[in-house]
């Protein structure tokens, strides 16, 4: 399996590759080719040389021709690349579907954004003083924008990252996570066969944690986005160059409160789908549920049902309902947690234990 080149023009020879694998059979799925310190000065340099250089900004209709042809290109392979993106990630296809489908919508949203957010004209001639002034205000790119995403939505965790910043006219460098690669990677190769030059938009694969430091922290980058832990979030944020502004998305703790009066069978079904979404991977999955006493040990009937009745298995089949954790190590993490509350006086109710290919079956304790 031959390796898929750094999205970086001119880019010096590879320093390495990266092997990506389906998480429920750890198949190999793709190889990437990896970069140093090198690559992201080259990566840098071609970014910040476009910001720099008005003469070479994207015009508005540009932009918007590219996010329209984008969007057709999306449309035609929705099915290759929801597959692409459950066998990499372990998302359920049917789940992966959609995916795509909230991409697509992100493009579109882009697109309206493009078409009506201009600027504004302030009022300012409201004295004696300003009675002939006139003032307005003027949309401009806010510089190189350094894009690090995480593994449980890769293809429109991206959109939503990339999508605003190439709209506003911004170079983009991206970073994917480690684990599923191969959706960005497409991505934005779609990107540039719709006609966006490739220097808007470059895909770094890091070697290592100090490479990916090296290219959030530089001096020239103008964003950080910032998908994944609060601790890696957290700790890049505090090591940003002076003046470099940054949006950080991190996971969530959701609680659910079903009250005393709550419509049971719709709280059951509502929260077996938000909790064991892709295997609860996800930063609005519901973790926490408060339920009123007299109806504790009924609702617990019902999810316990509701849970065995998820289809466990390869997130490539249409009839699975959960896919794997992401990685191995993770099963070990969530299996310590079912210990833990076992120890503590929790009760487990249906699975809680390692299932097939080394995956921890659907759970639920109290």
């Amino acid at each position: 399996m031959d390796a898929l080149p750094l999205l970086i023009p001119g880019a010096e020879p590879p320093a390495g590759t990266l092997n990506v694998y389906n998480p429920f059979d750890l198949s190999e799925v793709g190889r990437l080719e990896t970069g140093d310190s090198r690559h992201v000065e080259q990566a840098l340099t071609t970014a910040y040389g476009l910001f720099r250089n008005r003469d070479r900004w994207l015009t508005l209709d540009q932009r918007i021709d590219i996010f329209s042809r984008l969007l057709h290109r999306i449309s035609r392979h929705q099915e290759d690349l929801a597959r692409q993106a459950a066998a990499e990630g372990g998302k359920p296809l049917v789940d992966s579907r959609i995916e795509i489908s909230r991409a697509m919508d992100g493009i579109k949203l882009c697109i309206d954004c493009m078409r009506g957010e201009s600027g504004s004209m302030p009022v300012v001639n409201s004295t004696a003083a300003t009675r002939h002034h006139l003032a307005f205000t003027t949309a401009e790119p806010v510089g190189v924008v350094v894009a690090v995403s995480a593994f449980n939505h890769p293809f429109n965790l991206i959109v939503h990252q990339i999508g605003p910043a190439l709209a506003a006219g911004c170079p983009v460098i991206v970073k994917p996570a480690d684990d599923t690669p191969l959706s960005c990677w497409h991505l934005a190769k779609l990107f540039h066969e719709s006609g966006l030059p490739p220097e808007w938009l470059q895909v770094m694969i890091p070697e290592s944690l100090a490479v990916a430091e090296h290219l959030v922290t530089a001096r020239r980058v103008g964003f950080f986005s910032f998908i994944g832990s609060a601790r890696v979030g957290w700790t890049l944020r505090s090591k940003l160059a002076a003046g470099t502004r940054c949006a950080l998305e991190h996971g969530g703790a959701a609680p659910v409160i079903v009250a005393e009066d709550a419509d049971m069978d719709r709280a059951v079904r509502s929260l077996a789908k938000g909790g064991f979404y892709h295997a609860g991977q996800v930063c609005v999955s519901s973790q926490r549920v408060y339920v009123h006493q007299s109806i504790s040990q009924a609702f617990l009937r019902g999810l316990k049902k509701a849970a065995d009745d998820l289809a466990v298995g390869d997130p490539l089949l249409e009839s699975t309902d959960i896919g794997p954790l992401i990685r191995p190590a993770e099963v070990d993490r969530v299996e310590a947690w079912v210990n833990e509350a076992r120890a503590g006086g929790g009760t487990v109710v249906c699975g809680g234990q390692r299932g097939r290919a080394d995956r921890l079956c659907a759970h639920d304790y109290s």
